[in-house]
């Protein structure tokens, strides 16, 4: 689950990691309100949207005074804003975040994510921060430096100091990096995060080091445990057609193209998408239905591929095992008759009962497409795509 930028600040604040000072604004007035407030000198008005890039698309303004924080909300409220992170449609902006303004002596990063390879957190710095981390990993990977992270001992000091030594930090500086970087740390396993990036992280004229930015992503898996995190979701920011996915235990996600995907299990959904690619065509969706799906899941998540109206085939790919090959053909069978579906499927399973399951669908009378090999069932769904 992601939040907005002001939410993960509170987050961080509440394991004391500094942040500035900053109230959200739903109106001009309200920004208006808030910069004075925060002592009527210079704020910086932030579009709140789930994605970076807000200051190149125009969404972050420094202006001075109670009055320029109107203008500056009251251009950037009801915009769509489109950034490197926001499909091309961009999204709207419905709130903004109004903080005090600091005098800032540098700009680094910080971050924290899972690293799969090593099943530890690693907490990566740079001195290279208020920019696209991704550009300075791709092109000069060698000014990231990193910590990987010891599931049960933690962070530890050490690791901190070293690491505050390669941003160049001195003094005084240090210790409050060290400091900062430990109670971020714990933020990150208290409230289950997946990925935290605080960019950038600033030095003060003052020298103090204070999280400028904050965006925060959570285990979607882990949230019965936070009910106040839980709260922060905000469904304007998600498609809906996956908040309908969500209501049914089905894992989906929209993409770009024409052939709608539904399948049991991540892995065979990756490789069914990519042998989509390989045969020429463009996967519509990830749509996982889970090893224990039922007829009825099965009729929702039709349901949904066939809300997406860029679909133009469906290629249905299932490993009959918990999800037997016959519950799969009622489900579909039933999906298909009560929705009225008119695109062409192509339906490739293998498993418990599937003669039985390839019988059904025989027997239904409906058009189906069948195959037995993934590489064959690809071709048909992808010509059948192209008409």
């Amino acid at each position: 689950m992601k939040i907005h930028e002001y939410q993960g600040k509170s987050v961080l604040a509440k394991f004391g990691v500094p942040v500035p000072k900053g109230l959200v604004a739903y109106t001009p007035d309200e920004a208006r309100v808030h910069a004075t407030t925060l002592g009527g000198g210079t704020v910086v008005v932030k579009a709140q949207i789930h994605a970076g890039g807000r200051g190149k698309g125009g969404g972050v303004k420094v202006v001075k005074g109670p009055d320029a924080a109107y203008e500056a909300a009251k251009a950037i409220l009801g915009m769509t804003l489109v950034t490197y992170q926001t499909s091309p449609a961009g999204q709207y902006v419905s709130r903004v975040l109004v903080e005090e303004g600091l005098a800032m002596d540098r700009e680094m990063y910080l971050g924290m994510v899972i690293d799969r390879s090593t099943q530890k957190t690693v907490l990566m710095v740079s001195q290279e921060g208020g920019v696209e981390i991704e550009k300075v990993a791709e092109e000069t990977p060698e000014k990231i430096f990193k910590a990987f992270v010891h599931p049960t001992l933690g962070l530890q000091p050490y690791q901190a100091r070293q690491l505050a030594f390669q941003l160049g930090l001195k003094g005084d500086e240090i210790k409050k990096a060290v400091s900062l970087m430990l109670k971020t740390y714990e933020a990150f396993v208290a409230s289950d995060a997946s990925l935290l990036e605080i960019n950038p992280l600033v030095v003060t004229a003052a020298g103090d080091l204070i999280a400028l930015d904050a965006k925060v992503n959570f285990d979607d898996n882990a949230l019965y445990r936070h009910a106040d995190i839980k709260e922060f979701r905000d469904l304007a920011e998600e498609d809906p057609l996956e908040i309908e996915a969500s209501k049914y235990s089905l894992n989906y996600i929209k993409l770009d193209g024409t052939i709608g995907c539904m399948v049991n299990g991540a892995g065979l959904a990756m490789a069914t998408m990519d042998i989509i690619k390989l045969a020429g065509g463009e996967p519509a969706n990830f749509l996982d239905v889970g090893g224990g799906a039922n007829a009825e899941q099965i009729k929702n998540a039709f349901r949904i591929l066939m809300s997406d109206t860029s679909v133009k085939a469906v290629f249905i790919n299932i490993f009959g095992g918990i999800l037997r090959c016959d519950v799969l053909a009622q489900g579909v069978i039933a999906a298909v008759t009560d929705l009225g579906v008119r695109v062409p499927i192509v339906i490739r399973m293998e498993g418990t009962n599937v003669e039985l399951g390839k019988q059904m669908l025989k027997d239904s009378g409906l058009n189906f497409t069948t195959a037995d090999a993934m590489d064959e069932a690809a071709a048909k769904v992808v010509a059948l795509a192209r008409g």
